[in-house]
């Protein structure tokens, strides 16, 4: 009998003690179990880095001012190397490899970058945006390097290829709005 009473003793001992810390107090919402952080492997994080850098910088289409009379109709900038480094690395992916088994490296990385076209469309109405042109930039990207290639199993080896080459091709178009949409008469706008 005096085991029950220990025991029930113990036991509402240490349910006073959960009850009186302030930990488990909770004011306002609860999300329960779900309110600890969960862990996340470094290499997710990577990738929704590398998804949100991408999305802000390259893949958003801007609006921007009218274009003036006279003044030149060229495109604002051609592609950076990291938006060309990034495009490769999509097309021929070398990240991710097998350290010690099969790893992809590539040295002496020389980027040319030729334009190959560059027109703005004529004016039109788009959804939630208006009356805007829609000019478009063509760009031609040769990426030449060294790829070293490092294989350590099941026969230890590394190729070197001194003379490799890769061509992207990358569109940069933006709209720019429309002043004036007043095509006389039958016109749609």
């Amino acid at each position: 009998m005096d085991r029950r009473i220990a025991s029930a003793a113990c036991a509402l001992l240490l349910v006073s003690l959960v009850c009186a810390t302030g930990c488990h107090t909770v004011y306002g919402p609860n999300l329960g179990i779900f309110s600890y952080p969960i862990p996340l492997s470094p290499y997710f994080q990577d990738q929704m880095e590398d998804k949100a850098w991408e999305k802000e910088r390259y893949d958003r289409v801007p609006i921007l001012g009218p274009i003036t009379a006279g003044g030149p109709a060229k495109a604002l900038d051609p592609p950076s190397e990291d938006e060309i480094m990034r495009a490769l690395e999509r097309a021929k992916p070398v990240e991710g490899g097998l350290p010690f088994l099969h790893e992809i490296q590539r040295n002496n990385v020389k980027i040319v970058v030729e334009p190959l076209g560059d027109y703005i469309d004529p004016p039109r109405v788009y959804p939630l945006i208006g009356p805007a042109q829609l000019h478009h930039a063509h760009y031609k990207c040769i990426i030449r390097f060294s790829e070293t290639t490092r294989v350590g199993w099941p026969v230890p080896y590394t190729t070197t290829d001194e003379d490799s080459q890769e061509v992207i091709y990358i569109d940069h178009n933006h709209l720019h709005m429309v002043g004036n949409m007043d095509g006389g008469p039958g016109s749609n706008y």
